[in-house]
């Protein structure tokens, strides 16, 4: 599952990347909200939230390493 997810993440534009950044991060605020007010029925599901924000968070930095990478490959020649 994990890694179909990261597959996915990776054939998406950078604009549908940081989309589904911010999804994550506000259903993450509002699993820890139904946290703090006793309204959270799947504790695992912040867990699992976490981890979606941290793959995506992976994704990002991936492609900006490519993109320097790139960058000074380029500028060297």
């Amino acid at each position: 599952m994990a890694n179909a997810h990261a597959r996915e993440l990776a054939n998406l534009s950078d604009d549908e990347v940081r989309e589904q950044l911010d999804e994550a991060k506000s259903a993450l605020f509002k699993l820890r909200f139904q946290r703090a007010v006793g309204q959270l029925e799947n504790h695992a599901a912040i867990k699992k939230t976490k981890r979606d924000v941290a793959r995506v968070l992976t994704e990002i930095r991936a492609r900006e390493i490519a993109a320097a990478e790139a960058l000074a490959e380029g500028s060297n020649r």
